[in-house]
């Protein structure tokens, strides 16, 4: 299996990153966690012109796709920057729309970013269903366009704003492929925990090279450099994991990708929380951001326990 990156890959990474790096995206942030949307739709638009949202969506409803390697390095950068928004389930949204009539009528949107859009499954909490335009509720006797969001709930990350989708609405799949999106879903979101977890590791490392202690900088203790580098091994153990699931796109892999990036990216995490001190703990300083996001994103779209019972018993994600 193939896990390097061709030169096209790497060179739209390298332009997404670009992207991201000149947005003021803390800003885009801290006001989307107050529901302010204005800068984040900014962002997201950026971001559709670059041409993320078209790898999850077929050439026949305006997109490029499917194609999983690309959403995965998309990720990674969308990761690494903190953006918010319902990004994966946009992406899921795109995967459970496969019928034509309504493919045809809501893809197209998705794929420019004019609309965002966010699913719950079962009777869970929908993220930023203030913010998206279509709401889909996957039931267990079809995918619905809800009419609606209840109120915002508070969430461990203050950018992930949950919101119940009202009952009822239009009936758009009576047999959408609920697993399939599922496992698109789990694999961006591994590919987007690891996007954090360099991030993380990047903002420690250059924070430990300027802090000094008795006169010389933090980086250079044995055990703070010891941290450091399970938090790089760690990361560097999930990136082909990450890789080659979305090659196969095969669930057992996709939930071993999801479980090895997502606990790399908490453990980096708590690693970058301790070595920031008193500093890292405080929600004005820009490290919150990733700090928040590694540990929700631990248990979106199937925490811990789940994945490793669909590793170790082949079981197919639940529709």
């Amino acid at each position: 299996m193939r896990l390097r990156l061709d030169a096209e890959q790497r060179a739209f990474a390298d332009s997404l990153r670009a992207v991201l790096a000149a947005s003021d995206t803390p800003r885009a942030v801290r006001d989307w966690s107050r529901g302010e949307h204005t800068g984040g739709r900014a962002l997201w638009r950026r971001i559709a012109r670059a041409g993320v949202f078209e790898l999850a969506i077929p050439e026949a409803f305006e997109g490029v796709g499917p194609h999983p390697v690309e959403l995965a390095v998309a990720f990674v950068e969308l990761g690494r920057h903190a953006v918010p928004g319902p990004l994966v389930e946009t992406v899921t949204a795109a995967a459970l729309l496969t019928d034509p009539g309504p493919a045809k009528r809501l893809l197209p949107s998705l794929a420019t970013g004019a609309v965002m859009a966010t699913v719950a499954v079962d009777g869970s909490y929908a993220l930023d269903g203030d913010a998206a335009g279509v709401r889909l509720r996957l039931a267990p006797d079809g995918l619905y366009l809800a009419p609606g969001h209840g109120p915002v709930r508070a969430s461990l990350d203050p950018a992930r704003r949950l919101t119940a989708l009202t009952p009822g609405g239009e009936l758009l799949a009576p047999s959408p492929p609920g697993a399939q999106a599922l496992t698109l879903a789990r694999l961006v979101t591994a590919a987007q925990a690891l996007g954090v977890g360099l991030a993380l590791l990047d903002r420690t490392v250059a924070h430990v090279r300027r802090r000094t202690q008795f006169g010389v900088p933090v980086g250079s203790f044995q055990a703070v450099r010891h941290r450091l580098a399970d938090a790089r091994i760690a990361l560097g153990f999930a990136r082909p994991l990450v890789l080659g699931a979305a090659v196969t796109l095969d669930p057992a892999d996709v939930a071993a990708a999801k479980v090895t990036a997502c606990e790399a990216a908490y453990a980096t995490a708590r690693t970058a929380l301790q070595l920031h001190g008193a500093l890292g703990y405080t929600a004005e300083h820009d490290l919150s951001l990733w700090l928040t996001k590694a540990r929700a994103l631990r248990t979106a779209w199937g925490g811990p326990e789940e994945c490793r019972g669909v590793v170790l018993g082949g079981r197919a994600p639940r529709s």
